[in-house]
């Protein structure tokens, strides 16, 4: 199974970005990558009356889309909120990156930025794996720079990635 590595940090603080770039890196790398987004507002996937939306309004509980080389699941399900249970549909994966569920006990990069806010969430948290920042403060744990991108990956692949393919 692969591990979660939650990206987390305020609103604003650069977090997409940083996936974005960490994805490409650990893409070009030769990995597969996963990622889980918190939408906390929900979402909606389906486009109002296409079939897919149609079997949904009608009281499926499940529906998949699927085309040639892409899959959409919609699923109505009460454990959406607990990413181990979610982590069972990434088995085919290398690493699980989370945007979001700050609250929950994964291990935790904070991006913090010095011109968006005044302190990091994390600092002293015992979650807290890393940081990318363009901070002076040190809060104990591996810092990066917010342009740092292979370094990060370096740290993640030593770490979250080839630390389980080992146990495996």
């Amino acid at each position: 199974m692969p591990q979660m590595l939650s990206i987390v940090g305020n609103s604003a603080s650069g977090k997409t970005t940083i996936l974005e770039k960490l994805i490409i890196e650990l893409k070009r790398r030769g990995y597969r990558i996963g990622v889980i987004k918190h939408a906390h507002h929900g979402f909606n996937l389906d486009q109002e009356g296409k079939d897919s939306w149609r079997h949904k309004n009608a009281g499926a509980d499940t529906v998949l889309v699927a085309s040639p080389g892409r899959i959409a699941l919609i699923k109505d399900d009460e454990k959406s909120e607990t990413l181990s249970y979610l982590k069972q549909y990434f088995n085919d994966v290398d690493l699980i990156l989370i945007e979001g569920f700050k609250r929950k006990r994964w291990p935790k990069i904070e991006v913090f930025r010095v011109a968006v806010h005044e302190a990091p969430l994390f600092a002293g948290n015992s979650d807290l794996v890393a940081w990318v920042t363009d901070s002076n403060l040190d809060l104990n744990v591996p810092k990066f720079g917010l342009e740092e991108i292979p370094s990060l990956a370096d740290f993640i692949e030593m770490h979250y990635i080839k630390k389980v393919q080992e146990l495996n």
